[in-house]
């Protein structure tokens, strides 16, 4: 297997010639940080992830985390790497500088997210789950648990974990049945067992910092019903010194299809001291500020993976030799001759590139909505966010998905043989689909709640920004035949969307993953539409590349849009006529 290979020349086209990076800074008040600032920290993340990361990934996923007399004990040098990460300030590079943070761009620290999952994805969902907390804490908590926990969890010192789902209560947590009790001195007895927990313990040192979703005594059904606990790995003791055990523990590590070296506990709290964060029975709000951070970050997984997983088909492929040229005359010739494979690696390569161009735009848009002077300004970049949460989430991990598997099929039969490495990509690229809503339910969202943000106002709005990049690459032919194919998608998922607004259950249940892909196809072609407008500028093999690739995806991906559209269309009837006692 060859070492990762960090993508900085791409992230240095992207800050520098399509998503006006320099510019955005200076909207927001960020005017030392410019593109060169950016792609020097990058560069220096990757070097990171290639020398300490990666080298742990397989090994890891052979040891795995196991549980001994109670602990987890994570693979070996795991515990060194994570401590030399926080240590070099990975883990508090966009942290709020008033806990200590570096208050870096959101769109440095999503790609320093991506290079981490293409190095290791069981490594680099320690630090993103410590993020997530952080998120929930900064958003809800209280001054005094913010100053207490806070500047350790941004530091790297302490770690962070979430605590929701639980055996008859996944997505649905109305059905939860965790208890919080009050102790009578401002903190609450937590009681109940989780599931699914990733990071919940291990052998790092410090604090681990348990987010648990709880009920009150007096707690409503339903989720009008949840609240939110605090509840550390440690306690205060007499000096303030955090070294009284509380009491909760690990009953078992789940026995998983990939992600090994990640510790997923099944967690017992047995009457642990917690703190509320935020009101009473208003848990749920503070859980989607977790969440919410989080579904971004599992959607830079799924493109992680399928940029690694590319990587080393790419390398394959320049050097396994297998049968003739094309015409006949040479052989055995490399196998990246054959249509079939170039196709295969052009489809990946077509979602890495316009994906993370996707999620730096999406990223910019996070820094809008929280630094921009102009409160309606925030509150559009935010509202654009909403939007887009559940589409990458969803999208990148299914397309990430579909990568590595074609990643491994250019392998042949060693894609499915250990020692290569593409087998492990597929297993650890699976449960990016599944865990922080399944994609099922990112549909439902996108279809339920996000399409009537603003009246249907903001995706309107959204539309009229690709229908005016798509105007801009008329300036050069390349582009704007990509633009061309572009716009037709548009117009598909404009009548799509008109025929779900007021949609019923069925309706959008049958419809929600098709317009899911069909949204995320259309919004990855509109990031072709600016690549390729900005490569059309250049003359180096670099800028050649984006505008041949451009039109892969116009030509060969995009055209799925019109199989999307009619099944679309094809409303509920065919899917739920079937009676459930004819399956």
């Amino acid at each position: 297997m060859q070492d990762y290979t960090a993508p900085i020349e791409d992230f240095r086209f992207l800050l520098g010639e399509v998503l006006d990076f320099d510019a955005v800074m200076a909207e927001v008040g960020k005017d030392g940080v410019d593109a060169e600032l950016a792609v020097s920290v990058l560069e220096e993340a990757g070097r990171f992830c290639t020398k300490v990361i990666q080298p742990l990934n397989r090994a890891g996923d052979e040891q795995g985390s196991k549980l001994v007399d109670g602990n987890v004990q994570t693979p070996e040098g795991f515990a060194e790497a994570y401590r030399a990460y926080a240590e070099a300030g990975w883990t508090s590079l966009s942290g709020n500088p008033e806990f200590g943070g570096q208050g870096l761009p959101f769109v440095i620290q999503l790609w320093l997210d991506e290079m981490v999952s293409s190095a290791s994805l069981s490594f680099g969902l320690f630090p993103g789950l410590i993020r997530g907390a952080i998120e929930a804490i900064e958003a809800h908590a209280s001054e005094e648990l913010k100053a207490t926990y806070l500047p350790r969890m941004i530091s790297g010192e302490w770690t962070g974990a979430m605590a929701l789902t639980e055996s008859g209560a996944g997505t649905d947590l109305g059905l939860l049945n965790t208890k919080a009790v009050p102790n009578g001195d401002n903190t609450y007895a937590v009681t109940g067992t989780k599931i699914f927990i990733s990071s919940g313990d291990h052998d790092f040192g410090g604090n681990i910092i348990h987010l648990v979703l709880a009920r009150l005594p007096d707690a409503p059904p339903g989720v009008k019903g949840i609240s939110l606990f605090l509840v550390p790995k440690f306690l205060a003791d007499a000096n303030g010194d955090f070294t009284v055990r509380n009491g909760f523990s690990v009953g078992a590590l789940e026995e998983k299809m990939g992600i090994h070296a990640q510790p997923t506990c099944v967690m017992n709290y047995d009457g642990a001291t917690g703190w509320l964060v935020g009101e009473p029975h208003r848990g749920l709000a503070a859980m989607f500020v977790m969440m919410n951070a989080e579904r971004l970050f599992v959607g830079i997984q799924g493109l992680g993976i399928a940029s690694a997983a590319y990587q080393q088909a790419v390398a394959y492929a320049k050097e396994r030799l297998q049968g003739r040229s094309a015409d006949g005359a040479r052989g055995p010739v490399a196998i990246i001759e054959h249509a079939d494979v170039r196709k295969m690696l052009l489809t990946a390569r077509s979602f890495v590139e316009a994906g993370r161009a996707l999620a730096g735009w999406t990223a910019l848009q996070l820094d809008r909505a929280h630094s921009h002077p102009d409160a309606g300004e925030r509150a559009k970049a935010d509202a654009l966010v909403a939007l887009l949460t559940p589409v990458v989430k969803a999208a990148f991990t299914d397309f990430g998905f579909e990568s590595a598997v074609l990643a491994q099929q250019v392998f042949g039969g060693h894609g499915y043989i250990r020692e290569w490495g593409m087998e492990q990509y597929v297993r650890d690229a699976r449960i990016a689909q599944i865990y922080e809503g399944t994609n099922g339910v990112q549909a439902m969202d996108l279809v339920g709640r996000k399409l009537p943000l603003g009246g249907g106002a903001v995706v309107e709005g959204y539309f009229a920004m690709i229908e005016a990049d798509i105007a801009r690459a008329g300036e050069a032919p390349s582009a704007a035949a990509v633009g061309a194919r572009v716009a037709e998608a548009l117009a598909l998922l404009r009548t799509a969307t008109a025929e779900l607004r007021g949609a019923d259950t069925d309706a959008a249940g049958a419809a929600a993953t098709d317009y899911l892909r069909l949204f995320a196809l259309v919004s990855l072609g509109w990031m072709w539409v600016r690549m390729a407008h900005a490569a059309a500028k250049g003359d180096t093999p670099f800028h050649e590349g984006k505008r041949h690739v451009a039109r892969l995806f116009a030509e060969r991906v995009l055209c799925q849009a019109h199989g999307l559209a009619t099944s679309i269309s094809g409303g509920a009837e065919p899917i739920m006529s079937l009676s459930a006692e004819a399956f």
